[in-house]
């Protein structure tokens, strides 16, 4: 059976980036400069996208802004009528250049923040003076016009700044807050110790939210995405495994989600050699765990099976050591009380962050 098409595309420009983020959805092992796909083989990307019928174009990275021709990308996605959405540090870029990519048809700006306090913003993200120049970009951003969103990924060490980040949120003239928790695999699970929050902390975060939301409502709007690690049903990651959000890397590979690449043994296809509704429709990485046929109790036959679709592959690979577990964050899974384990660990106090660097850095499954 043919899937319908993605909703969303999320191109990964690149890894360069000038943040260290300890968080960051980035694999360990990032792209080189000199591997990325063209300006050419990124515009004939956004056709085949459009023709299949992706509707939204994410930008991203890495910082996107350190490709040289984002203009020129910018407008090759316009042109093929997709809605284009840049995902920013914010660091990279000044009022000339949002002008020209305001002209080239940039629909979206999402800019991300790592605290409303800017000392620990800079901190979080390992670049001193960021925090000023973040905000200074979101001035030019409203100055220009351009629907804003602030995007906030939070965890233990700027949790309990919530407040003041929707509180920043608003002062900027951003229309969409995204408040995401730190997902946990990549340079988030080496971190995990040091980001995880507290039961605590995540119910008053939620409390918070939902507040905020009623008094805000109509000014402001706020997404919320809750860990896992305190869950009890999983959440259908990116949709469901290929069924509503593709990624393209730097390089060319095409995957269901931007942490597929954690998975061993899988073979992703490149638009280099294949064309994006081919490998979307019938590539064996995609159809590995689309729709249920894959899974085993007690997913298999679970009444939740089309609502959550397993969970997240990754998150049970990074916790198990196997990718078709059940998603520890089940209640029904076996492996449920190693959450229950990381949560412990996370009570200690935080130390240093393993920072985002180009070297790999390997890791075993925790």
């Amino acid at each position: 059976m043919t899937p319908p098409p993605p909703i969303g595309l999320l191109a990964e420009l690149t890894h360069r980036c000038p943040l260290r983020c300890p968080y960051c959805s980035n694999p360990l092992a990032l792209a080189a400069a000199d591997g990325e796909l063209t300006t050419a083989d990124w515009a004939r990307v956004f056709r085949q996208a459009a023709e299949l019928g992706v509707l939204q174009l994410h930008l991203s990275g890495g910082e996107p802004a350190a490709r040289r021709d984002l203009v020129e990308l910018v407008s090759h996605a316009a042109g093929a009528g997709l809605y284009t959405n840049l995902i920013t540090s914010g660091m990279m870029l000044d009022a000339g250049r949002l002008a020209a990519l305001a002209e080239a048809g940039l629909d979206h700006v999402q800019l991300s923040v790592q605290d409303s306090e800017p000392g620990s913003a800079d901190r979080i993200a390992g670049f001193p003076g960021g925090h000023a120049r973040k905000l200074a970009f979101a001035g030019l951003v409203t100055q220009a016009g351009l629907p804003f969103t602030l995007n906030a990924v939070v965890h233990r060490q700027n949790l309990d700044h919530l407040g003041e980040i929707v509180a920043l949120a608003l002062q900027l003239g951003a229309k969409r807050l995204e408040v995401a928790h730190v997902q946990y695999y990549g340079w988030a699970l080496l971190n995990r110790d040091h980001l995880l929050p507290t039961r605590d902390q995540l119910d008053r975060a939620t409390v918070m939210v939902e507040q905020a939301r009623s008094e805000h409502r109509g000014v402001l709007s706020i997404d919320y995405v809750v860990p896992d690690y305190y869950a009890t049903e999983p959440k259908a990651c990116m949709g469901g495994w290929g069924r509503q959000v593709m990624v393209v890397n730097p390089t060319g590979k095409v995957l269901p989600c931007h942490a597929a690449e954690s998975l061993p043994g899988m073979v992703f296809e490149s638009v280099l050699d294949r064309d994006l509704a081919s490998i979307w429709t019938s590539s064996e990485a995609f159809e590995m765990y689309r729709g249920t046929g894959w899974m085993r109790g007690p997913c298999q036959g679970c009444v939740n099976a089309e609502r959550d679709w397993g969970g997240c592959r990754c998150q049970a690979f990074a916790l198990t050591g196997d990718a078709t577990a059940t998603d520890p964050a089940c209640r029904l899974s076996r492996d449920h009380s190693l959450l229950d384990v990381a949560v412990q660990r996370a009570a200690a106090p935080a130390g240093d962050f393993i920072y985002r660097e180009r070297a790999r850095v390997k890791t075993s499954v925790l």
